[in-house]
């Protein structure tokens, strides 16, 4: 194994979230009066923490989302999440040989721990993620693109920066490991290999992920 660390993204990565969740924020988007379709959602917002998306939509419109925008969108998407929600095909085969292999992982996401967590106990796959592997964007000032919420996964987990490797599906979590000097490979089973510019190496099966860590 060439890498002391295996850091995972959540959604696309390890749950079949992406669909699911911006499918819900486009709605709740237009439903507020910022017309929003799917692709425009995955386009702006795949990947982002929420302070990105209030961020972006006070940029452009000059109006603030309301209070409660957090709160009633989770509870959409775990609704969602209850009846839909489904692991990445292949992804507790590459949990189960990392662990085998003794080799560390852990989850760092833009996604708050609550959202993590209800992802993991839906999928069946807390039993491969306990406290100490999990990694929220809410434990650090900045999320994704800046490079805080992995040098903060690298860093409890006692590795180098330089000796981890992170497996991302979006642009912005691309931009953030290359940004933290580690590698990053880029998951392509739902985005354009060429919005995944700057990664490492770039993969559409997560079955095929093993091989590649060789």
């Amino acid at each position: 194994m060439r890498y002391d660390l295996v850091i995972f993204d959540n959604d696309g990565v390890l749950v079949d979230s992406e669909p699911i969740s911006n499918r819900h924020l486009a709605a709740y988007l237009t439903e507020l009066g910022h017309p929003t379709s799917y692709e425009d959602s995955i386009r702006d917002y795949m990947g982002s923490a929420m302070h990105r998306i209030h961020d972006l939509v006070l940029e452009r419109t000059g109006q603030r989302l309301p209070d409660d925008f957090d709160d009633v969108f989770h509870a959409r998407v775990f609704a969602a999440f209850q009846r839909e929600l489904q692991p990445v095909p292949d992804v507790g085969t590459v949990l189960e040989k990392l662990a085998a292999d003794g080799t560390p992982y852990c989850v760092a996401s833009s996604g708050s721990h609550e959202r993590i967590r209800v992802g993991h106990r839906t999928t069946g796959l807390d039993r491969w993620f306990d406290e100490s592997r999990i990694f929220s964007s809410q434990d650090v000032g900045r999320g994704k693109p800046a490079p805080d919420l992995f040098l903060h996964a690298a860093q409890r987990m006692g590795v180098a920066p330089g000796r981890c490797v992170v497996v991302e599906d979006s642009p912005l979590g691309v931009q953030a490991a290359v940004a933290a000097g580690m590698d990053v490979y880029g998951f392509t089973a739902m985005t354009p290999a060429d919005r995944l510019d700057g990664a490492t190496q770039l993969f559409a099966k997560m079955g095929d992920l093993p091989d590649l860590l060789i």
